[in-house]
Order: C-alpha cells, then sequence, then structure tokens
C-alpha cells in the first residue's frame, strides 16, 4: 500500500510563510497533479514528501506511518532537469541505486546479487523504451530517452512514492505525449502512487486521477509574507481512472493493446519481445 496523509501542515522560512492549513489523503495508488501559479509552494510540498524538508507544523503520513526525515528508497523522484550522471552508462545509471543500498560505501554488487540486478535493470530499460542503449552515457541521449533513463532509475528501488518535479516540461510536445503514453503504462504495471507538480493543464487532465490546486488567497504585495499558499481546489477527474483498469468508456486512446505487465513474470506471447 502507498496512501499519503497530509494533516494541516504549515511551511515556514522565517518570516515568511510559503504553506498553511494543508490537509489532503492521496489513496494507495492514486495519480495526483499539483497545479497552481508559479511560486505558491508546489515544489515545495513535494520537497516535503521526498523528505529534503520537514514541515514546520503538521504530519506527512506514508502507509500510517511518519515519514521519514530523509529521502529514502520508498520515494522515488524525477526532477525537470535530467538527474542522471553524466560519468556512467545507462546500465550503470540504473544499477546506482541497487549498488548503493548492498553498499553505501563501495557501492557495488557482486557475484549472483549483481547478477540479478543487471537482469533487472535491463528489463526495465527495455520497458521504458532505451533497449540497446545500456553501453551510451547521457549525452548521446536525446532529452526524452535522458527523462525515460531518469524514470528507470527511479522505479529500479520499487518506491511506494513517485515524485514528479515537471519532468517533461522542457520537452518537445511529440516527445512529451510518447512520455505520456508510458507513464500512464508504468502507473497501470506498478503498485505506486504518483503525486506530480504540473504548470500544464492539459497534461494534468491527461494523467492524474486527481487535480489539486494550490493557491494564495490573499495575494497582495503586503501580504504574501504572512499569509501561505493553500489547497483551493480539488478536483477528482471523471470518468474516474483507476491503475490497471480500463475507463469505464474503454481503454484511453494512446494506452498499448497488450501491457508489458500482463506477462512481466513470464515470457512473452509469440512475436512480442
Amino acid at each position: 500500500m502507498s496512501e499519503l496523509i497530509i494533516k494541516n501542515v504549515w511551511k515556514e522560512y522565517g518570516d515568511q510563510i510559503v504553506l498553511e492549513k494543508v490537509s489532503l489523503t492521496v489513496a494507495s495508488r492514486a495519480f495526483v497533479a499539483l497545479v497552481g501559479p508559479s511560486g505558491c509552494g508546489k515544489s515545495t510540498f513535494l520537497r516535503m514528501l521526498l523528505g529534503q524538508e520537514q514541515p514546520t507544523r503538521g504530519t506527512i503520513l506514508l502507509d500510517g506511518e511518519l515519514l521519514s526525515a530523509e529521502p529514502g528508497p520508498d520515494r522515488g523522484v524525477v526532477f525537470q532537469r535530467y538527474s542522471v550522471f553524466p560519468h556512467l552508462t545507462v546500465l550503470a545509471n540504473v544499477l546506482l541505486g541497487k549498488e548503493l543500498m548492498a553498499s553505501k560505501f563501495k557501492a557495488k554488487l557482486f557475484g549472483a546479487a549483481r547478477r540479478a540486478a543487471i537482469g533487472e535493470a535491463r528489463q526495465l530499460i527495455a520497458e521504458v523504451g532505451l533497449s540497446g542503449a545500456e553501453t551510451k552515457y547521457p549525452a548521446q541521449l536525446s532529452g526524452g530517452m535522458q527523462q525515460r533513463l531518469a524514470l528507470a532509475q527511479a522505479l529500479i528501488m520499487k518506491p511506494k512514492v513517485l515524485l514528479l518535479d515537471e519532468p517533461f516540461g522542457a520537452l518537445d510536445p511529440g516527445m512529451r505525449a510518447e512520455i505520456h503514453t508510458l507513464m500512464k503504462r508504468l502507473w497501470d504495471e506498478t503498485q505506486m502512487t504518483v503525486v506530480m507538480v504540473t504548470h500544464d493543464m492539459r497534461e494534468a487532465f491527461t494523467l492524474a486521477t486527481r487535480v489539486v490546486a494550490f493557491e494564495r488567497p490573499r495575494d497582495r504585495p503586503e501580504e504574501k509574507q504572512r499569509y501561505g499558499a493553500t489547497i483551493t481546489r480539488d478536483i477528482s477527474i471523471w470518468p474516474p481512472r483507476l491503475a490497471g483498469q480500463n475507463s469505464i468508456y474503454g481503454p484511453d486512446r494512446d494506452d498499448p493493446v497488450v501491457s508489458l505487465g500482463q506477462y512481466r513474470d513470464g515470457p512473452a506471447p509469440s512475436g512480442e519481445k
């Protein structure tokens, strides 16, 4: 399970209030898009979910437990700026999380554990559409391919919650549409909850199960220091979208006919790879 419960969260920096009275429950396997004007605290909220920052007041629970004070493998993150390591190949980038978990100092796996991790990494690389690029470096990849790599890098740890901070904003429209299709499939096929910050309303309503808007109800210049942003809209998408299930009006237009998740643990059907 991967339910998030945010209770009366405030975030302040000295005398400046960034967020106030934020309460939200995100069901397990939901896909929530956070929207709102620049500077209203969306990315700050995401960093609190990641554990990079702590609430000034209030609590954040993951599956009924207080969120740990530091980022952990239960939360993956993909930023707008590609967060891959330029000196590592595609395969090494995806393997790194597993290696760090095995040994924080040497960052290496050995023997059977390494072979199993490489097999898992190669499968994930193929699923995000980078098969054949395992030995390439990020500089040899297009922007869309680097973002696919960043997704694989986050997903190798099987996070309960995937956090996306405007991850597709720098992509051209055609590449963004491809990544949207990939993101829908990955969400369908895994057990994770997704929380995404975006300025693109079309993107929010295309991908999410809910769209949550942050705004400052008091936004005059003299009020910005003493009043923070809060949730002003919480819109559930209709018809409802559920991970792993088609819409009640049939599958989405760009959903694949056959999902890789249908045969993830076994051989592909004849003619599939």
